[in-house]
């Protein structure tokens, strides 16, 4: 396999890798590493291992040196390599959300909803086989847990609205946040100037705003120096950033339920709104692409927030 790195050393020990899903620059992996130990926030698919493996090579580590392995939460994108991962690294525990620890000992339910959504072929392309983990090596982490990675220490606070099953790892050495989905998307090729352009993930099936208002909020509260995103990289959480992911969730929240009568392809319909709220966000913003051209870098996920909030629109009827 040809294996082209693509990782970024943020100093801290905390190093941030490509995971190479669906093509570069969606999601992140992080490593931090600690006197020859390390733990690996998120592991994106079974495809993203080898990856995983190579960096550590970069550092003089190998897959020996993992400590903990800690998906933010069970969603594929974020936790399919989990069990090749652990498989592969001998002295690794798993950390993972209570409500996602069975997810991970036998993910045969993972794996079915998935292949129902995008068929056996697809699947194998995107996630390969998600391979279970041991439970005499998994640590359920809730609210406020704590472990040490050598001196260091990383807390864990349980962040619903996303998804139940998330929570956000907080290195607190370098007052670093790990945010998974909770902190919003924010891709490199939309940046305004200086600042993220950023919004909030809605994707099926558990988004709850309220819930995630209250995350957001919390995060905000530690005030930590930098939030690492998985989608994708790491920002800074300016007054800017901070205010976007608000604005979103009551905008994208308005559409749908401006949508509600809608009988016929709703998906879509919620779908092109929040492209044009996002749209106009970023050249209200200043953002300079063209339409056609930061369109191509958000549709895919305007498309899973709509989806997202279409099944949230269900369930309040």
């Amino acid at each position: 396999m040809n294996i082209q790195l693509r990782y970024t050393d943020l100093g801290n020990g905390i190093i941030h890798l490509d995971a190479e899903y669906l093509q570069p620059g969606i999601a992140s992996v992080y490593l931090i590493i600690e006197n020859g130990e390390c733990a690996v926030i998120e592991t994106g698919t079974c495809h993203t291992v080898p990856f995983i493996l190579k960096t550590l090579t970069e550092f003089g580590l190998n897959a020996s040196s993992v400590r903990y392995v800690i998906p933010t939460h069970v969603h594929l994108d974020h936790a399919g390599g989990v069990g090749l991962l652990m498989q592969e690294c001998p002295n690794a525990q798993l950390i993972v959300h209570p409500f996602g620890a069975r997810h991970m000992i036998d993910p045969a339910k993972l794996s079915a909803g998935a292949k129902s959504v995008y068929g056996e072929e697809a699947f194998q392309r995107l996630y390969g086989e998600l391979l279970p983990v041991d439970a005499e090596r998994v640590i359920e982490a809730p609210d406020n847990f704590e472990i040490e990675l050598s001196n260091r220490r990383l807390r864990f606070y349980d962040t619903p609205g996303h998804a139940k099953h998330h929570f956000c790892v907080h290195d607190l050495q370098s007052n670093n946040i790990f945010s998974g989905d909770t902190f919003g998307i924010a891709y490199p090729p939309v940046s305004i100037d200086s600042e993220p352009f950023i919004f909030v993930t809605t994707t099926p099936v558990q988004f709850d705003p309220d819930a995630l208002l209250n995350s957001i909020n919390r995060l905000v509260s530690i005030k930590a120096d930098a939030f690492n995103l998985t989608h994708f990289g790491q920002i800074k959480p300016s007054e800017l950033v901070i205010d976007q992911l608000k604005t979103s969730i009551d905008a994208f929240v308005s559409i749908t339920m401006d949508s509600r009568d809608i009988k016929e392809n709703r998906v879509e319909v919620i779908d092109q709104k929040i492209q044009q709220y996002l749209l106009n966000k970023y050249h209200q913003l200043g953002g300079k692409k063209s339409d056609k051209d930061f369109l191509a870098v958000v549709a895919m996920d305007s498309k899973l927030n709509a989806q997202g909030l279409d099944f949230w629109l269900t369930k309040q009827a």
